[in-house]
């Protein structure tokens, strides 16, 4: 049995930001969402966060976890003081505690699963994962015997300088029966400089302590700073294209695509340079995405192509093509075998199969039937000045170019549209509409002048 929790009550200074660190985002998830996502194959009995700083903005950011507990840190005093206070909320608990940092997001599962199996195995008090760094300065130094059994652990500042040769550091993860911390965490002493609790006064109290060493050191690296949040983003992005190229995915110039980890890709999909896949993102096999393309929060089936264009919160079809410069968004839905080309926007629009759009059009809140070609220019005006209206166009419909049609408005089946109109009525089915001034042609005129 374990329990988890999660240290998440710093303000982040670093960060300069208003945002509480936790919550900023890497790959699509915020720092402590991916810490918690981390341990989740552990089947924890519990899940515990500690929070402090804007803990109210946490706690409603992670609203959406099932199964989180919270706890108040009101002064932040240390890591000791932190886990202080799930003294209340572990009261005749008996198994063990992992802690982990909010600010420490490349963890594998692996590791985790790797470090309780080694404080089960060999019935420790306390396991803690270390690190070999090339350049430890910084860290706290690990000193343990040839059975990996911890004997000291000595911060850096008050390292001699045989001491700071060692090159084995702390990583601030630990693993701990709870009853031997818990007798020990109300003796815990704030003797030193900062005046805080530290969690590492207790470890070579409690009993038996050995260290793990993580087979990846950039797995402890924590977040402090913009600049190392982009340095874990560089690692997880490596990790992700990794995985995608080995599972039958192309990425053309992986160095300029960002891929979020929630996205989902099958084989044979190519990734064309300077592309962006987001959030909750599904390209399905066969699609060519980009060059140039963003994909946030949509589905898009086989054998699509997107070229020079932004889908976000949109389904398309199997073999549609969208762009160059096109613009789905606000829930489209675009059918199979469609052509949306360029300069045209989408907006909470559903088309049918073999529906084109082919240039320089806005449909906004719209639905159109199967095989409707929509001309050059062709306008739903949506907006009133007050309320949002609907767009109804049948199946086989035609548009002429510069076409406006004034929602609410439904045209229906077989309907053609002359080139140029302003259609403010409904249209029934097999019909020509022609709703423009006739033209007026006056020879020999001239433009009257003074002189």
């Amino acid at each position: 049995m374990v329990v988890v929790a999660i240290l998440a009550a710093g303000k982040g200074t670093r960060m300069k930001s208003n945002l509480p660190k936790v919550l900023h985002s890497l790959g699509g998830k915020s720092l402590v969402e991916r810490v918690i996502e981390s341990a989740e194959p552990l089947l924890p009995s519990r899940r515990l966060v500690i929070v402090g700083y804007q803990s109210q903005e946490v706690k409603t950011a992670m609203n959406a976890i099932h199964g989180v507990e919270f706890v108040e840190q009101t002064v932040q005093l240390g890591t000791g003081h932190a886990i202080q206070q799930l003294l209340p909320h572990l009261e005749g608990y008996t198994g063990d505690l992992l802690i982990l940092n909010g600010d420490v997001p490349l963890l594998r599962t692996e590791t985790l699963k790797n470090l309780l199996q080694t404080h089960q195995e060999n019935q420790n008090s306390c396991t803690i994962l270390t690190a070999q760094l090339s350049n430890p300065q910084g860290y706290g130094r690990v000193f343990r015997n040839s059975e990996c059994i911890v004997q000291k652990i000595v911060e850096d500042k008050d390292c001699t300088p045989t001491q700071r040769e060692n090159d084995r550091v702390n990583a601030g993860i630990y693993c701990f029966r709870w009853p031997d911390l818990a007798k020990f965490l109300p003796q815990l002493e704030a003797n030193n400089a900062q005046k805080e609790y530290y969690l590492t006064d207790a470890v070579t109290q409690v009993g038996k302590v050995m260290a793990v060493d993580v087979e990846d050191y950039q797995e402890i690296l924590g977040i402090n700073d913009r600049l190392q949040l982009a340095t874990a983003n560089d690692i997880l992005q490596r990790r992700i294209k990794e995985k995608w190229l080995l599972a039958g995915v192309t990425l053309i110039d992986p160095t300029s695509i960002t891929i979020d980890e929630t996205v989902e890709l099958q084989p044979d999909v190519i990734i064309e340079p300077q592309t962006h896949l987001r959030g909750k993102t599904i390209i399905q096999a066969g699609s060519r995405i980009g060059p140039g393309s963003l994909i946030e929060n949509s589905e898009l089936g086989e054998n699509v192509t997107v070229l020079y264009s932004v889908v976000t919160d949109s389904i398309v079809q199997s073999q549609t093509r969208i762009g160059p410069y096109a613009h789905l968004r606000g829930h489209a839905k675009v059918g199979a075998n469609c052509r949306i080309g360029n300069f045209v926007e989408l907006k909470n629009t559903q088309l049918g199969d073999r529906t084109n759009v082919s240039h320089l059009s806005y449909l906004g809140d719209t639905t159109a039937g199967s095989q409707v070609n929509v001309g050059a220019g062709t306008i739903t005006a949506n907006y009133d000045g007050v309320k949002k209206h609907r767009t109804i166009i049948g199946d086989r419909t035609k548009t002429g170019s510069n076409s406006v049609l004034v929602a609410p408005i439904t045209v229906g089946n077989d309907v053609y549209i002359a080139a140029g109109s302003t259609v403010t009525e409904d249209v029934p089915d097999d019909s020509l509409v022609i709703a423009r001034s006739r033209q007026v042609v006056k020879p020999g005129w001239k433009m009257k002048t003074d002189s």
